[in-house]
């Protein structure tokens, strides 16, 4: 397994990368201008648009590249940012294969401004070709056991639609919807990244880590942060390369991760 911390500006560090070298990549980029990250950030659809080509550029065949990413508000509308890059994502040649919800159980409370409290970020998954590896999330059923009367199977055809199968048992377990719920800062694991003003939570990156690569894979974060995908993929038995621009931040990582690599 191999740990690689680099600091430096993302861009111009995929450039020495190996193409088709990253199985997954799990990433939160800034979202919009909305913070200033020690001052080094420089953000906007020039700079996103370049970080999209260099991820397809080393994103393997039938890799992922996980997106967390939400929209700042101004002037009383959205900016629409993140839908922005899921577009062009699919212009240079991603599919985008799912767009997931990150739901915070503990959202910071919002001063009214004539709409509900925004709980929730979106993680676009990304594949380059065909998804080559997905490791299910199983969760139980509700109901399981349960034997039900007549058919519960609707055929979705583009002619008339009737249920064709007959109702079976219901299944012990099933697979997890593509919302996923966390709590946010809590957790102690999580605590150890409150150096970084845009930490997301551990159990994120180990999810998506779990989901869409095996052990010895290479997964990658070109905004380490403060180094939350790197723990986790160490952690799985993944080989790991982080980016960070800021100082500040890379030493976090590097003792979140540890020296032992």
């Amino acid at each position: 397994m191999t740990i690689e911390l680099i600091q430096g500006d993302c861009i111009e560090e995929m450039t020495k990368m190996q193409k088709e070298s990253v199985d997954l990549t799990v990433t939160s980029p800034p979202y919009d201008n909305l913070r200033t990250y020690e001052g080094s950030l420089q953000w906007h659809e020039g700079i996103w648009k370049q970080v999209l080509k260099g991820l397809y550029r080393v994103t393997k065949e039938g890799g992922v590249v996980i997106w967390v990413v939400g929209d700042a508000t101004i002037k009383g509308s959205e900016t629409g940012t993140s839908f922005k890059q899921a577009l062009y994502a699919m212009e240079i040649g991603f599919n985008l294969h799912d767009t997931m919800i990150f739901q915070k159980t503990n959202p910071i409370p919002q001063i009214y401004r004539k709409r509900y409290s925004n709980i929730y970020e979106y993680m676009f998954v990304f594949s380059k070709g065909k998804v080559e590896i997905h490791n299910p999330i199983m969760i139980d059923c509700l109901h399981a056991g349960l034997k039900l009367k007549g058919s519960t199977y609707k055929n979705y055809s583009k002619k008339k639609q009737k249920r064709g199968k007959q109702a079976k048992p219901v299944k012990n377990q099933k697979i997890k919807g593509n919302i996923w719920k966390y709590v946010v800062g809590k957790k102690s694991e999580d605590q150890k990244a409150k150096g970084h003003p845009a930490s997301f939570p551990a159990q994120l990156a180990y999810d998506h880590i779990i989901s869409w690569s095996n052990k010895c894979d290479t997964v990658f974060d070109p905004f380490l942060g403060s180094g939350t995908t790197g723990v986790a993929a160490k952690k799985l038995g993944r080989n790991f390369i982080g980016i960070e621009k800021v100082k500040k931040y890379v030493n976090i990582a590097k003792d979140r991760i540890g020296n032992d690599y």
